[in-house]
């Protein structure tokens, strides 16, 4: 298949929907126009198509020590959460009850914080960034990152030894599974057997100021990457050939978080103040919209979801089927 061509996206392109978020790092867009985020006061916030912002369930996740970070959708209606506060793992919840656990142990060990969970029919995939999580800075050495598989309802490792392990997706023929190691500025490819063994990792290499964070997936079976700190938005076609479709970054600031890093001495205090002209650590991307072609955008710096409009639709996720 021949790609569209995107011509590249200018900040002055983006709108906004919704308010009052805290830290939407992950975002989910159903067929019925709502979207979804992880948020640290509302625990899950749900956006209606019209922009109005309220919580998405019952449960008051944050004041139980909850901290949602990527979230997922199941095929009835609950929502998996990869949680970030102290308990760790990868938590249920539906619209209305308590949430209970879904994957807290591996071989009998506690898993610790989780950064994001994708169902995957009756599987689901987890990532832990870092099997520490206690650091003053963040290094393309900090290798202890996994990928997780849960099926019926057992936990395995799937690969580790990844550097700051972050969202994944799935090919659209289930073939390969992509991977964002955001720290080591790379995306990995890996070939995933019918029993979830990954084998064959090929990996695409970014230059030291981009920092891979959300992806998803469009018709044509292009990945989509979005980039927290560089506010970049990468499309990388079936042959790993990649082009950049959209920035919005403080040059000089971006180079001194650059520099910060490649020295290893990157702070989270320099991340979190890391601006562009309209966006903040962008994170996270989904598609929506009756035809797919909306992006939506979610950032940690940001109090609302960012929107653009794509000439190409996306791949609908596991929850729209």
């Amino acid at each position: 298949m021949v790609l569209t061509e995107i011509e590249p996206f200018q900040p002055a392109d983006l709108s906004q929907i919704g308010s009052g978020l805290n830290r939407p790092e992950c975002v989910l867009a159903a067929s019925d126009g709502s979207l979804y985020t992880g948020d640290w006061t509302l625990g899950i916030a749900r956006i209606a198509p019209d922009g109005t912002t309220g919580p998405a369930v019952e449960a008051d996740l944050i004041a139980q020590g909850f901290r949602p970070n990527g979230i997922a959708l199941t095929a009835d209606g609950d929502f998996l959460f990869a949680n970030m506060g102290k308990a760790g793992g990868v938590w249920r919840v539906g619209r209305r009850g308590e949430a209970r656990p879904f994957a807290t142990e591996l071989d009998g060990t506690a898993i610790p914080r989780t950064n994001f969970v994708l169902v995957d029919g009756d599987r689901a995939w987890i990532t832990i960034s870092s099997l520490g999580r206690k650091h003053d800075h963040f290094t393309a050495e900090e290798n202890t990152g996994q990928i997780l598989l849960v099926h019926d309802g057992k936990v395995t490792v799937a690969a580790d030894g990844l550097n700051w392990t972050n969202e994944l997706r799935l090919s659209p023929d289930g073939k390969y599974l992509f991977v964002n190691e955001t720290f080591a500025c790379r995306t990995t490819r890996y070939g995933v057997a019918a029993d979830g063994l990954l084998s064959n990792p090929v990996r695409i290499t970014y230059p030291e100021d981009t920092f891979p964070d959300g992806m998803a997936v469009d018709a044509e079976g292009a990945l989509w990457i979005v980039c927290v700190i560089s506010n970049r938005l990468i499309r990388i076609a079936p042959d790993m050939t990649w082009t950049v479709v959209f920035e919005d970054v403080n040059r000089s600031e971006l180079d001194a978080i650059a520099s910060a890093h490649a020295e290893g001495r990157l702070t989270w205090d320099q991340i979190s103040h890391s601006r562009g002209s309209r966006v903040s650590n962008l994170s996270s991307i989904a598609f929506g919209g009756p035809d797919l072609k909306t992006l939506y955008l979610g950032g940690l710096g940001n109090r609302e979801v960012q929107v653009l409009w794509s000439p190409v639709a996306g791949m609908p996720m596991e929850h729209w089927r």
